[in-house]
């Protein structure tokens, strides 16, 4: 299990990437950056910026709760 928020926030984007069925070409296209920048907030290596995890939220059809674990 992660044992950090960043840790926790890239393995739910990857989780709701996956339930999504998109691929991360269509993702970035939807978001405006590149496939490897999506690959980057899947790993962890970057986070993605506020308006960028809102439209990553409406792309996935998933609330920031999903992502960022607030109600847990």
């Amino acid at each position: 299990m992660a044992d950090n928020l960043d840790e926790r926030i890239s393995k739910n984007i990857k989780n709701e990437i996956e339930h999504s069925g998109k691929t991360k070409t269509e993702i970035a296209l939807y978001l405006g950056v590149s496939k490897p920048t999506v690959s980057q907030y899947v790993s962890g290596r970057i986070q993605p910026t506020l308006s960028t995890f809102a439209k990553l939220c409406e792309c996935l059809d998933c609330s920031a709760d999903d992502i960022l674990e607030l109600n847990k």
